[in-house]
């Protein structure tokens, strides 16, 4: 009997690599993996379209064209226009063997849509989010066995919180028999709000009288007011965020042991606070302690998500390759660095 292994030399097969979703987080997400050698960026969707070119993108032209032109679809040659462009282009690009879906989850089914055409598609292969929302990632618990049945490996809540701090909590919690509390705390600073439109509609979403249809409503205008009222400072307490439903999914703690809220400053790049995950428990001795991990302030956001969102992307991969599919969350698989 033959034992067949995978190819695991990144360097000389980089994966190719699509992101959808080309708004603040998508194109960082672009500026991420230029370096990377185990990773080559193919493909890319906004609302409008997509470009796809086998032998790698160039992300200033890519950026520069999306800002100025409104859509990836102008690019010439590559460029697309179409008004189903993630269909399309999972059409039109099947040697694509991974997608980091750098999309809003606004409204909150979409990432579960997106999950479904993916597996009405046929195409097998990795798929990443950074899911906020716990419902959003039920919604994608339900489907499971469809994903499993497709071929598709999906890593959900993969990006800083729900993922990084998610992950660091599940490996703290070792130390302990017994956990207390998970007390997320984020400090998001960036320059200009209108850079991460999304991202911050989905934070509003989380504020006292609002949700996500609200929040999805809201003009430009309507939230450069809210803005201006609190002087660029979302403050978000007890959100529902799917660190709660992953690490009890782990095993490591009920949902209700888990909190998660932070400040967004829209108008300062500098963080308003220092971004950690306490994690309070009982050791088998019986003492009571708390391990705190905390990220470096010169780290972005988009940095702690794009990062760690390549990184289970390359932990999908090899998963893929074993014949491992279905839906794996942040707090149940370790990411592997992307060289």
């Amino acid at each position: 009997m033959t034992n067949h292994q995978p190819n695991t030399d990144l360097t000389n097969n980089p994966i190719p690599v699509g992101v959808l979703g080309f708004g603040g987080l998508g194109q960082a997400a672009a500026r991420v993996l230029t370096p990377k050698q185990e990773m080559c960026w193919v493909a890319a969707a906004d609302q409008k379209g997509y470009i796809y070119s086998p032998e790698g993108l160039d992300p200033d032209l890519c950026i520069r064209t999306y800002r100025d032109r409104g859509s990836v679809a102008d690019i010439e040659p590559g460029g697309t226009h179409s008004t189903q462009s993630i269909i399309d282009l999972i059409n039109h690009a099947p040697l694509v063997k991974g997608y980091f879906l750098a999309l809003p989850n606004l409204p909150n089914t979409f990432m579960a849509s997106v999950a479904q055409a993916f597996i009405n598609s046929g195409w097998q292969g990795v798929l990443v989010d950074a899911l906020k929302r716990t419902s959003a990632v039920e919604q994608l618990l339900e489907l499971q066995e469809e994903l499993k049945a497709a071929g598709i490996t999906y890593m959900t809540g993969c990006g800083a919180t729900p993922g990084l701090l998610t992950a660091a909590a599940a490996i703290a919690a070792q130390s302990y028999a017994e956990i207390h509390s998970v007390n997320i705390t984020f400090g998001v600073g960036i320059a200009n709000w209108e850079a991460y439109r999304a991202t911050i509609r989905e934070d509003i979403a989380h504020l006292p009288g609002y949700n996500v249809e609200t929040a999805r409503a809201m003009t430009d205008a309507e939230v450069e007011a809210l803005l201006d009222k609190t002087n660029g400072l979302l403050k978000l307490e007890n959100m529902e965020h799917a660190d709660d439903i992953m690490l009890e999914l782990a095993g490591i703690c009920s949902r209700d042991r888990v909190t998660v809220g932070g400040i967004v400053d829209t108008r300062n790049p500098k963080k308003p606070l220092s971004t950690n995950v306490q994690v309070t428990g009982r050791t088998f001795e019986g003492k009571i302690s708390t391990h705190t991990f905390t990220l470096g302030d010169e780290t972005s956001m988009a940095a702690n998500v794009c990062g760690p969102a390549f990184g289970y992307l390359k932990a999908g991969v090899k998963l893929h390759q074993r014949g491992i599919y279905g839906l794996f969350t942040a707090a149940e698989v370790m990411p592997q660095f992307v060289r």
